[in-house]
C-alpha cells in the first residue's frame, strides 16, 4: 500500500465530492425528464382544446354560410317565379344565373352557390314536372344552430341533421305573387 500523504487524501476527497455531485446530477436529470414530459402532456392538452373550439366555430361559420346562400336560392327561385306571368318555376340553377325567357340579361342568382358544408354541389328538391323548387346539403352533420331560426327557417329547429334544412319554395307558398 501506498503511503497516504495530504495531496492523496485529498484526491481521495475529491474524487468522494465528484461522485456524489455526479450521483446527485444523475438524479435531477431523471427529474427533470419528467418534468420534460408532464409539460409536453399539458401542451398537448391545450392544444387539444384549442382544435376543438377552433373545429367548432369552423362548423358555425359553415353554418351560417349554408343558411345565407340557401335563402338566397329560395329567394332567387321565389324572384324567377314572380317573373313569369305563368309562375313557371326554373328547371335548373343556370336559369337563375341567367333567366334567358327575357330578351334582355336577367340574374336572380351572381354566383352559382356551392354547398358549404361539404364544399360539392347541392341537393335539390324538384317538382313532379323537374321543376327546381329547392336545394338542401347533403352533410349529415348535427346542426350547432338550434334556435333563433326567421319565420321562414323555423322548422329547421326540430331537425337533426343540415341535411334536414330544405330551402323551398313551393307552389302555394307562390301563389301571392304580387
Amino acid at each position: 500500500m501506498a503511503p497516504t500523504t495530504a495531496a492523496g487524501s485529498a484526491r481521495g476527497r475529491h474524487s468522494d465530492r465528484a461522485r456524489r455531485a455526479f450521483a446527485s446530477r444523475k438524479r435531477q436529470h431523471g427529474f427533470g425528464m419528467l418534468w420534460a414530459l408532464m409539460c409536453v402532456a399539458l401542451i398537448g392538452i391545450y392544444l387539444m382544446q384549442i382544435g376543438t373550439v377552433w373545429s367548432t366555430q369552423i362548423q358555425r361559420n359553415r353554418e351560417f354560410e349554408l343558411l345565407k346562400k340557401g335563402d338566397a336560392i329560395r329567394n332567387a327561385i321565389r324572384e324567377y317565379v314572380k317573373a313569369d306571368p305563368g309562375g313557371a318555376f326554373p328547371k335548373s340553377f343556370d336559369d337563375l344565373l341567367r333567366d334567358s325567357r327575357a330578351s334582355f340579361v336577367r340574374r336572380y342568382l351572381r354566383d352559382a352557390y356551392t354547398d358549404p358544408m361539404t364544399n360539392g354541389e347541392w341537393q335539390t328538391v324538384r317538382g313532379p314536372n323537374g321543376e327546381l323548387y329547392g336545394v338542401y346539403s347533403s352533410s349529415k352533420q348535427t346542426p350547432l344552430k338550434t334556435d333563433g331560426f326567421s319565420d321562414e327557417d323555423a322548422s329547421f329547429a326540430l331537425k337533426t341533421s343540415y341535411e334536414d334544412w330544405k330551402f323551398t319554395s313551393y307552389p302555394e307558398m307562390s301563389m301571392n305573387r304580387r
